[in-house]
């Protein structure tokens, strides 16, 4: 394959059982491209070691002036030096090429893999590995990949130059085909620590990664509490271990280097001093003596090689490691039974008990924030992921999907949960989500995180997300309230169209406040018009009056579409046509807004952040703007 036919039509199934195995999977995938490079590589090598036989015949041709045979050698060594330079530059353009298309081979999976977790793939692996494993794990892989051919051709033409020499002149040549292998051996005992230290400094090195990570992602919360110069200790400490961590590894590897020079050159006066006496005693001629020297010098590089294969397999088994147990992730996608011609109807939790009426507008309220996520994560078709530990950065998104077509906070993973092979699955329309093809589950039920994330790119292309096609981006932008956000956007217009469409967006939306970044998720998912819709928490970052609007927008442009929110706010929940509450992840009550106030003392506390025990007069109707009020402060919209 050419780096021109890039990307890889199906960069195939492979074998993630161990970083080893993945390397050899890896290999056997672009056998085409090593033999090629391994053939480019023995001309180039081949021309190098040949080098030796016309200059030690030019010499003896001095020696015995005999023009015609300098003549000769003349001429040999000027098509060596060809073949040298021809082979040196196809060599270079094979092995760069094994490089690149194993690396966008490697890219292709994870991206891959990335698309099939969605947002449990944060939740098993730390967001810092994700990017080292990304990132300079991947050139690692790429290096060894490409380092295999020039040291494969490198070793067949020192076997070849040996023979050559024992042929030649045995005395000398039995000598340097004893020496050559000693010298590569030499350094083994050497690599084992090496190895150890390079292995410490990348898992340093990793940490800190995450940590840097970590770190930029909570930077608006770190500035709100003032954290900023605690981390950065904690940085800068971090960065220090990988510093002296890369020291020490340094040294061993400039160990191995020396050794490398020292016994050669050892070896080279050995057979300099032998040589001379032979020619002293004429057995050999002067010219033998200087091509048996130019051959000995040639099996010095291929030395240089060993040392090359021997480092870059070292920093490449982790990494292949660390790439395997990301690729070895899976989870069952579904499709037990055939996906039916439309999953339409009443949307039914059998663990919580909770039905969403097909066409109409559910709110859910939740005393536990953390419930009502693993219940929107549940409505979407999947069990909730559990806490693995790994502090992964959950907020890397669950909500980035709808970016390319789907949503993966439909898609909440449900191989590492304790429970997720005894929860029943969530009914659409009497059909379990669990029995029909993960896609057609992801295209009838769409969830929005509480925290979306926005991909860096342009509006246009944010909003750009497969859909019904009933709702148009600017019905979108006008009932999730993003009038200001489009102002905002046209002034900052790189290209002075004044188009907010055209104006990029940051990474994360980072350059948006937490209310714009919420409001053009919500934009974005009413563009993709669902079947079922769960917007978790949709207005928790705006203020009351962008939220009372939001709330008649929503009603508005999803009305006859089934849509459940799960929020605590009076606002949206005064204009549900539903409203359930769940105590201890089970329905406790079911009603419109203000009835569950006047009669359900517990749903009252969670809502207004009453005690239980509040005095209500009974038959007495709440105030009529008081409860739509209580509890929100009359929030603020983030600008920070």
């Amino acid at each position: 394959m050419q780096i021109r036919d890039l990307p890889h039509p199906d960069p195939g199934v492979p074998d993630a059982r161990t970083g080893g195995r993945l390397l050899l999977w890896l290999h056997g995938q672009q056998l085409g491209g090593q033999a090629k490079a391994l053939v480019w590589g023995l001309v180039h090598t081949g021309a190098v070691a040949s080098f030796p036989l016309p200059v030690g015949l030019a010499v003896q041709a001095v020696v015995d002036r005999d023009g015609g045979q300098l003549a000769r050698s003349g001429g040999l060594m000027v098509l060596l030096g060809v073949l040298v330079a021809l082979g040196d530059v196809m060599l270079h353009r094979s092995a760069v090429t094994n490089w690149i298309t194993a690396v966008a081979r490697l890219q292709q999976l994870l991206a891959r893999k990335t698309t099939e977790l969605g947002s449990a793939l944060t939740q098993r692996v730390a967001a810092g590995e994700i990017v080292a494993v990304s990132t300079g794990d991947l050139e690692k892989i790429g290096w060894f990949v490409e380092a295999v051919s020039r040291f494969g051709a490198a070793a067949l033409t020192s076997v070849g130059v040996c023979v050559a020499l024992v042929v030649y002149q045995p005395a000398l040549g039995i000598v340097v085909a004893l020496g050559v292998p000693v010298l590569a051996l030499a350094v083994l005992p050497l690599l084992p620590p090496a190895t150890r230290r390079a292995d410490v400094q990348r898992e340093k090195a990793g940490r800190a990664t995450e940590l840097a990570s970590d770190t930029v992602a909570g930077l608006r919360v770190l500035r709100g509490i003032g954290g900023e110069e605690l981390f950065l200790g904690r940085y800068r400490s971090a960065s220090q271990d990988v510093r002296r961590a890369a020291v020490r590894s340094a040294r061993m590897w400039s160990l191995i280097s020396a050794v490398q020079v020292v016994l050669p050159g050892l070896l080279l006066i050995a057979v300099v001093w032998y040589g001379v006496r032979l020619v002293q005693d004429g057995r050999i001629a002067v010219g033998e003596l200087v091509t048996i020297y130019s051959a000995v010098a040639f099996l010095l590089y291929p030395l240089r090689h060993f040392e090359e294969i021997a480092m870059a397999y070292s920093f490449s088994r982790p990494s292949a490691k660390r790439a395997a147990r990301v690729l070895a992730l899976s989870r069952p996608s579904g499709g037990t039974a055939g996906a039916p011609e439309a999953l339409d109807g009443d949307l039914y939790d059998p663990v919580s008990g909770l039905t969403a009426a097909a066409g109409r507008l559910t709110a859910v309220v939740c005393g536990d924030p953390d419930a009502a996520g693993r219940l929107a994560e549940r409505l979407g078709g999947h069990p909730a992921e559990t806490d693995t530990g790994t502090d992964a950065g959950t907020d890397a998104g669950t909500d980035t999907g709808t970016d390319t077509g789907t949503d993966t906070g439909t898609d909440a993973g449900t191989d590492a949960g304790t429970d997720a092979g005894t929860q029943p699955s969530v009914l659409l329309g009497g059909t379990a989500l669990d029995d029909v093809p993960r896609d057609a589950a992801r295209a009838a039920v769409l969830v929005q995180d509480k925290d979306p994330v926005l991909l860096s790119g342009t509006l246009g292309e944010l909003l750009d997300v497969p859909s019904s096609g009933l709702v148009g981006t600017q019905e979108a932008l006008a009932a999730a309230q993003c009038g200001d956000v489009l102002a905002a956007l046209a002034q900052a217009s790189t290209d002075d169209s004044g188009d907010p469409m055209r104006t990029r967006i940051t990474e994360r939306g980072r350059s948006l406040s937490g209310g714009q970044r919420q409001r053009l998720a919500l934009a974005r998912s009413l563009v993709a018009d669902p079947a079922v819709l769960v917007l978790d928490e949709p207005t928790s970052a705006v203020d009351s009056h962008t939220e009372a609007r939001i709330a008649d927008g929503l009603r508005r442009l999803r009305g006859g579409r089934t849509t459940v929110v799960l929020s605590s706010s009076p606002l949206l929940l005064d204009r549900a046509d539903q409203v359930v509450f769940l105590s201890d992840g089970k329905v406790a009550a079911t009603g419109g807004h203000r009835d569950l106030l006047r009669g359900h003392p517990a749903y009252r506390a969670v809502v207004t952040r009453e005690t239980d025990d509040a005095p209500v007069t009974p038959g007495l109707a709440p105030p009529e703007e008081t409860p739509l009020r209580l509890g929100r402060w009359d929030q603020i919209e983030e600008t920070a």
